[in-house]
């Protein structure tokens, strides 16, 4: 009897609504925001990597990071973008940036204003952002004989030559290094074109989903670092010490694959014993 009574169980949990499996989910997402949680955050040797070129570069080097993500994509590229402009500012570095996804331009002009107003840090002093051209191929070989080719004037209208910190910056050769924040395979542009033909140090950053193709550029040497997602970004967090976005992201997503994980655990012990009892039947 115990046993009939054991199984009738399993056969019930078997039939749940999955209305109360979607409750659940919903429920313990909110459990990391609520309870402010952090957890552990273990840093990949590529997002290190990046992170060490950066750090050691000395104050006033310029660097380039060039960012094309969009309203599709910013909740996971956004937080690399905010965690690497904040390590070159406190590092009092300079910037220059560009968006070749003109879904993204404003938003990344919006995003570098925002944290450079964080280090107190001034336009064409500190950071320059030339803003949007088309066909990205072009603009990337372009800028490498000369920044002023593609974009003479800022996204502002102004001059290059007029602002301050682009005196003496010319091309890629210019920039200590370049790190490529990319929704979209418009990296490949940037590897081929900036790393291949003129040998500008180069690292990116991408999707999640994206993150894959690019592990045979970094084992080649062409990149030299790698930011995968949101898991790339709460990396990066850690190591300038600043939780923000992607760090809190990681905790609700962590969390929620935990459950879902226990879940279909208990699905399979379910079948498994209800295929048993129907067997003993």
């Amino acid at each position: 009897m115990a046993g009939n009574v054991e199984m009738g169980f399993w056969d019930k949990l078997m039939a749940i609504d999955r209305r109360w499996i979607y409750l659940t989910i919903g429920i313990v997402v909110f459990i990391p925001i609520l309870l402010d949680m952090t957890l552990p955050v273990y840093v990949t040797a590529e997002v290190k990597a990046v992170y060490d070129r950066i750090d050691a570069l000395p104050q006033g080097t310029v660097v380039m990071i060039p960012c094309e993500y969009d309203p599709a994509t910013m909740a996971e590229l956004r937080p690399m973008a905010h965690a690497l402009f904040r390590h070159c500012f406190a590092k009092d570095l300079k910037i220059v940036s560009c968006a070749l996804q003109i879904e993204g331009v404003t938003l990344v002009k919006d995003d570098l204003a925002l944290i450079a107003a964080e280090y107190g840090k001034t336009y064409g002093v500190d950071y320059v952002y030339f803003g949007y051209k088309p066909f990205p191929a072009i603009v990337i070989l372009n800028m490498g004989e000369n920044f002023r080719k593609p974009f003479p004037r800022d996204y502002y209208g102004t001059e290059l030559d007029s602002l301050p910190m682009m005196k003496g910056v010319v091309n890629y050769s210019s920039c200590a290094l370049l790190v490529n924040i990319n929704a979209t395979s418009g990296a490949d542009y940037w590897i081929n074109y900036a790393n291949g033909r003129y040998k500008a140090p180069l690292a990116l950053g991408v999707t999640a989903v994206s993150a894959t193709d690019y592990y045979t550029f970094l084992a080649s040497g062409q990149i030299f670092g790698l930011m995968g997602g949101l898991k790339g970004a709460a990396e990066y967090e850690k190591l300038i010490n600043h939780n923000a976005a992607a760090t809190k992201a990681m905790n609700v997503q962590s969390i929620a694959h935990s459950v879902i994980v226990v879940f279909i655990l208990i699905g399979n012990i379910a079948y498994f014993a209800s295929r048993k009892r129907k067997k003993a039947i």
